[in-house]
């Protein structure tokens, strides 16, 4: 038992500690600026790039400091953390305080003596650039440079990068790293009035284009979503365009992944009688907020026949905004607006399939409005209840008396084919049933009564099983109230699973088509009642041929009977195998629209 103790201790003394501090709270990092992470720093040059507003500075002067993603091998930061220092002695900080201009996003601290004299991350989001302003003290030193330490994940940081240096006016300036220089979008003007509409000519050669339908023309397609981007001569800019039907406003949005949220956002919105294009940006699943400055330029738009078009120029690099030199996935997204206030998106954005080097080579795009995740839900759900659970009811229901002579590992047939089917078909809904929930990260609160009525599907399917495990024995006096009590599980798991198919087709992030699936669906319910009835119709003929009085008659019948046992089984047989190629046909036609949205 000491011995124990003592491995125990001795184990405890030699752990190194570790801290991870997702929340930016790195006052532990103040001093050498190195990440408690218990990692050694990347010793290549780092990805991201700091630099400054101004050369020289006064007392009281503010100085804009800007840290962004400088390299198409790493698109993104997680965390970070800023000093002002003494340029002649980089271990002292050169004082002063800085001020937001992200709030939401990075936090100040108290690294030395003043609070404000560091700043960091808020969390552990993606992010491509950060920026703050630096207010000098009263004294500072007659050269201030900055640092930062960056965190592109846990593992992998590089510390105290730095800015070109700043000198206080009428002191030596040493030599100063130019820092890299944007153009200055000229001088903004009204929105011009476009005169036609866009075109596909082009796309994949001399511009990049993203289509919803694939393949559509804007120019003579009115229902076509279309955005294109093309970099100028001069490698310093690029034109967008961008144009769909919709009552409210048309946009697009840069991201770092497949979810909503950090994004840097277009809007093109319907105001009237004319266009607004402004930029903005989305913090979560939250409603965008439109930049304080407007950095676009070159503006044009045009409205006719419901179709919003709009035009605008922006340079690659600019401050608050995404570095068009790094690869994004894009967001196309449409709605309503109210005397220009937007409304939520009224359909699933179309997504690019791929990242996208803003200015890369020219592309020919493809994207999808459904999420892969929600694609496997509805298809694997279909596949479940339009084929496995309706061809698993109608052989228990129908076929247990077809080959009676017959064995299957010891079992009916139809016993076999029943329990296979049901239990595949248990597994294969739980299955879809997780899906959703990995994609939404939780409960969807925009749904309706679909999840409700699918959480009740799922609980009967695993219910069913249950009892069917505990029936009692076929003479069991108990027997029927299990009978009773499976089939009224099964039926109700049969509706509400019909419910659910109809109320999953109008979901956004599988939205079909909206006359057409609902009318598919309801020729599915009407064909598996149909082939239904006329079993069940020819099953009572059968009986009422033997329910006959006359004994020399039930004879004769019954010799007729075994004459045609297999004739009738051969109509059973065809019944079973048109029910399933007709099943086949309908969630293939499902199958098929699902993969192509």
């Amino acid at each position: 038992m000491w011995r124990s103790g003592f491995l125990l201790a001795a184990f405890t003394a030699c752990v190194v500690p570790v801290t991870g501090y997702s929340n930016g709270k790195v006052y532990a990092a103040c001093g050498e600026m190195v990440p408690q992470h218990g990692y050694e720093a990347r010793p290549d040059p780092a990805p991201y790039s700091i630099t400054v507003d101004k050369s020289t500075f006064s007392y009281g002067d503010n100085i804009t400091v800007s840290l962004q993603v400088a390299s198409s091998t790493v698109t993104f930061f997680k965390g970070f953390l800023i000093e002002a220092r003494d340029a002649g002695n980089l271990s002292l900080l050169a004082g002063g305080f800085f001020i937001l201009t992200d709030p939401r996003r990075s936090q100040l601290l108290q690294c030395g003596q003043t609070q404000g004299s560091g700043v960091s991350h808020r969390s552990s989001a993606k992010k491509t650039h950060m920026q703050a302003v630096w207010q000098s003290p009263k004294n500072p030193p007659q050269r201030v440079q900055f640092l930062v330490t960056v965190v592109h994940e846990y593992k992998v940081f590089w510390v105290r990068i730095a800015s070109p240096v700043v000198s206080l006016s009428g002191a030596t300036a040493a030599p100063v790293t130019a820092a890299p220089v944007t153009a200055a979008p000229p001088q903004t003007t009204s929105p011009a009035a476009l005169t036609t509409p866009f075109s596909s000519v082009g796309c994949g050669h001399s511009k990049s284009c993203l289509r919803d339908p694939v393949g559509c023309h804007p120019q003579s397609d009115p229902h076509c979503f279309f955005l294109s981007f093309t970099t100028d001569e001069a490698g310093r800019s690029v034109m967008f365009e961008l144009s769909g039907p919709a009552e409210g406003y048309v946009s697009f949005a840069l991201s770092l992944d497949k979810w909503m949220g950090n994004d840097d956002v277009y809007l093109c919105v319907n105001d009237g009688s004319r266009v607004t294009i402004s930029p903005a940006y989305v913090s979560g699943r939250k409603h965008p907020e439109l930049a304080k400055e407007d950095s676009l330029w070159d503006k044009a738009w045009r409205l006719a026949d419901g179709v919003i078009q709009c035009r605008f120029r922006r340079n690659f690099v600019l401050p608050h905004r995404f570095n068009l030199n790094q690869s994004y996935f894009l967001f196309l997204a449409h709605g309503k607006s109210d005397q220009g206030l937007i409304h939520r998106h009224s359909r699933q954005p179309l997504i690019s399939t791929s990242q996208v080097v803003i200015t890369g080579h020219p592309e020919d795009l493809s994207g999808s409005r459904s999420p892969l995740l929600i694609k496997f839900h509805g298809v694997l759900m279909l596949t479940v209840w339009m084929w496995i659970v309706s061809t698993a009811v109608l052989i228990a229901r129908h076929y247990k008396h077809l080959w009676p002579d017959t064995a299957l590992l010891g079992q009916r047939p139809w016993f076999q084919l029943h329990r296979t089917m049901m239990v595949l078909a248990v597994i294969l809904t739980g299955v879809a049933f997780t899906l959703p929930f990995i994609y939404r990260r939780g409960w969807s609160k925009r749904a309706g009564a679909h999840p409700y009525l699918g959480c009740a599907v799922m609980a009967l399917c695993v219910i069913q099983p249950i009892m069917a495990i505990v029936r009692p024995a076929p003479e069991s006096s108990r027997r029927i109230i299990f009978n009773w009590l499976h089939f009224g599980a099964g039926t109700a798991a049969q509706i509400l699973a019909a419910a659910c198919m109809f109320l999953g087709a109008a979901q956004q992030a599988l939205l079909l088509p909206s006359l057409w699936c609902p009318a598919l669906l309801t020729g599915w319910l009407l064909w598996i009642v149909l082939v239904d009835l006329l079993l069940l119709i020819h099953s009572c003929r059968l009986r009422s041929r033997g329910n006959t009085s006359d004994d020399k008659e039930k004879i004769l019948f019954a010799q007729l009977e075994r004459r045609q046992h297999g004739e009738i089984s051969q109509v059973k047989k065809t019944v079973l195998v048109v029910f399933l190629i007709g099943n086949t046909g309908f969630l293939t036609a499902f199958i098929k629209a699902i993969g192509s949205l």
